[in-house]
C-alpha cells in the first residue's frame, strides 16, 4: 500500500486518467485510484441489495432465525466468507424457498415417478396383496391433476416402506432357492461321480447358478447344455447298445461253457462205464466192441472240444472288439460336453459358440439400445515362440493368455478362440473408448504374470484391435473392423491397442 496521502493519491488518480486519455467516470476512477494506491481493485460490498435479497428468506424455525442474524451481521460487515458460510448452512437446514403446504405436483416430476413404481411391481411378486392395493392407489394419485403434494407424501411413504419390506423378502427368497439349487446339483454331482458326461453338465450348471446372476448367462447355459443333451444322447445311445451286445456275448459264454460241462460229465460217465467193462472182461473179443467206443467217445470229446476253442477264440475277438468301441465312447461323451461350443485347449468359445454368442448380444444391443464393443487381439511372436520353444509351450502360452483374460473380464464379458493364436473378446454395454481401456488393462495385467515356460519366465504381449457396433452392423463387419485396426497396431510396433 502506498504511504501517500489521500489527497496526493487523488492528485496523482487523476494524472494518471488524464496521461491514459481515460474518461474520468466512477469505475475507471476506482480503477486508476486502487493503482496508485497500491490495494487490491475489489469491488463494493453490495450491502443493499443483499439485504432486500434475505428478507425474502422464510423463517419456519428457530434455527432458520439464527442463521438469518448470521446473514445479515455478514453483509453488515462486508465479509464474503462469512456470507458464504452462513447461506450454506442456512440451505443445509431446509431453508431454501419451498412452495407453499397445498402446492400442486408437476405432471413433469410426477409422471416419470408413477413410471417407476409400474416398473417395480413385477420384481415383487404377487404374494402381498396390500403392495397391488398401495400401487393402484398411489398411481391414481400421482395421474390426477391437482393431486396435493403432502398427500402424495405420505402414499410415496408408506408404498416405500411395502416395497422395502417385500423386497427383503424377495432377497430372502432368491438365495434360498439358489442354496437349494447348488444343494441339488451338488447332490446330482456326487451320485454320478463316475458319469463323466453327466458331471460335464452339472458343471455348466452350477456356473450359471454362481452369482451375479443375469439372463444372458442363463441363456448361454442353457443353450450349451440343449445342444451336449443331443450329442451325449446320440452317444450314449451307441454306448448302450455296445453295452448290450457285450452282454450278450456274456451269456453266450455261459450257456457255452454250461454245454461243454454237460459233455464232459457225460463223457466221463462213459470213460467210467468203458473201464468197468475192460475190468469185467474175459477175453479179447470182449474188450474189442469197448476200446471201439471208448476211441469214438474220445474222439467226440476231442471235436467237442475244438468247437468251444474256436466259439471261445471267436467271442473273445468280439469282446475286445465291443471293449474298444466302449472305450471310444466314452471318451467321445467325455470330450463332447467341452468340444461342442468351447475350445479344447484354452476353454474359450470356439467359433461357433462366438457366431451364437454374437446373435445373443446383438438381439439384446437391439432391444435395448445399449452400446456394444467387441476386440480381436493376437499374440505378438508367436511364431518364434512356437519356433524356438516348441508347439507345447505355444498351447500353455494360448491357455495362459485365455486364463488371465477370464480373470480380467468382468462377468458379462465373453471370450472367444477366433483361429490360432488369435481371440475375440465381446464388451455389451460398453463404448469404445471403455473398449480400449479394458484391453489396455489387460495388458498391464498380463505384464505382471509372467508365463513361465520351464523355468523361464516370458512375457506374453498382444496387438488388439477395438470396434464398437454401428447401428444395423453385423458382427463380421464388425469383427472385420477390429482386425483392421489390430493390423494397424501390429505395424505401430505391436503390444498396442488401436480403436477402429
Amino acid at each position: 500500500m502506498s504511504d501517500k496521502s489521500p489527497s496526493e493519491i487523488t492528485r496523482d488518480t487523476l494524472m494518471l486518467l488524464g496521461t491514459r486519455k481515460l474518461v474520468p467516470n466512477p469505475a475507471n476512477f476506482r480503477a486508476a485510484y486502487c493503482e496508485v494506491a497500491g490495494v487490491p481493485d475489489d469491488p463494493p460490498f453490495p450491502d443493499e441489495a443483499l439485504r432486500k435479497m434475505t428478507q425474502a428468506l422464510p423463517v419456519r424455525m428457530p434455527l432458520h432465525q439464527k442463521l438469518k442474524a448470521q446473514i445479515d451481521g455478514a453483509i453488515r460487515r462486508g465479509n464474503w466468507s462469512e456470507l458464504q458460510a452462513a447461506l450454506i448452512s442456512y440451505v443445509e437446514a431446509g431453508g431454501t424457498v419451498a412452495a407453499p403446504v397445498e402446492a400442486r405436483g408437476s405432471t413433469e416430476l410426477l409422471e416419470p415417478i408413477a413410471r417407476l413404481v409400474e416398473n417395480t411391481l413385477p420384481a415383487l411378486g404377487t404374494d402381498d396383496a396390500r403392495i397391488a392395493e398401495q400401487a393402484t392407489r398411489l398411481l391414481e394419485a400421482l395421474r390426477t391433476p391437482g393431486s396435493a403434494i403432502v398427500a402424495l407424501k405420505t402414499m410415496l411413504g408408506n408404498f416405500n416402506l411395502r416395497v422395502s419390506f417385500a423386497a427383503e423378502d424377495q432377497a430372502e427368497i432368491r438365495a434360498t432357492l439358489l442354496k437349494l439349487l447348488h444343494l441339488i446339483i451338488e447332490n446330482i454331482g456326487a451320485l454320478s461321480s463316475d458319469d463323466h458326461w453327466l458331471k460335464r453338465q452339472i458343471d455348466a450348471l452350477m456356473e450359471s447358478a454362481t452369482p451375479p446372476l443375469s439372463l444372458r448367462r442363463l441363456d448361454d447355459a442353457e443353450r450349451r447344455i440343449k445342444d451336449v443333451m443331443y450329442k451325449q444322447t446320440e452317444a450314449k445311445g451307441r454306448a448302450l447298445e455296445a453295452q448290450e451286445e457285450m452282454k450278450r456275448m456274456v451269456a453266450m459264454f455261459i450257456e457255452r461253457l454250461t454245454l461243454m460241462t454237460e459233455a464232459t460229465g457225460m463223457h466221463h460217465r462213459r470213460m467210467e462205464e468203458n473201464a468197468r467193462l475192460i475190468e469185467q472182461a474175459k477175453s479179447f473179443e470182449d474188450i474189442a466192441p469197448v476200446l471201439k467206443d471208448l476211441v469214438a467217445a474220445t474222439r467226440d470229446i476231442a471235436q467237442s472240444v475244438g468247437r468251444a476253442h474256436q466259439e471261445m477264440r471267436e467271442m473273445r475277438d468280439k469282446v475286445q472288439a465291443t471293449e474298444a468301441e466302449i472305450t471310444r465312447l466314452h471318451q467321445e461323451l467325455d470330450s463332447v460336453s467341452t468340444q461342442v461350443r468351447h475350445d479344447a485347449l484354452t476353454g474359450a468359445l470356439n467359433r461357433k459358440g462366438l457366431d451364437e454368442a454374437m446373435v445373443c448380444e446383438l438381439a439384446d444391443v437391439r432391444r435395448k439400445e445399449t452400446p456394444l464393443c467387441v476386440s480381436l487381439l493376437d499374440i505378438d511372436n508367436f511364431k518364434k515362440l512356437n519356433d524356438t520353444r516348441g508347439h507345447a509351450t505355444g498351447d500353455a502360452a494360448l491357455a495362459h493368455l485365455s486364463t488371465v483374460t477370464r480373470d480380467s473380464m468382468r462377468p458379462q464379458d465373453t471370450l472367444a478362440r477366433y483361429g490360432g493364436e488369435e481371440f475375440v473378446v465381446i464388451m455389451p454395454d460398453t463404448e469404445l473408448d471403455q473398449g480400449v481401456e479394458a484391453m489396455t488393462r489387460l495388458q498391464r495385467e498380463l505384464t505382471k504374470r509372467f508365463f513361465l515356460a520351464g523355468d523361464d519366465k516370458i512375457v506374453i504381449t498382444f496387438s488388439a484391435g477395438v470396434a464398437q457396433f454401428a447401428p444395423e452392423e453385423s458382427a463380421d463387419d464388425a469383427i472385420k473392423r477390429a482386425d483392421q485396426a489390430m493390423y494397424l497396431a501390429k505395424r505401430a510396433g505391436k503390444n498396442r491397442v488401436v480403436a477402429a
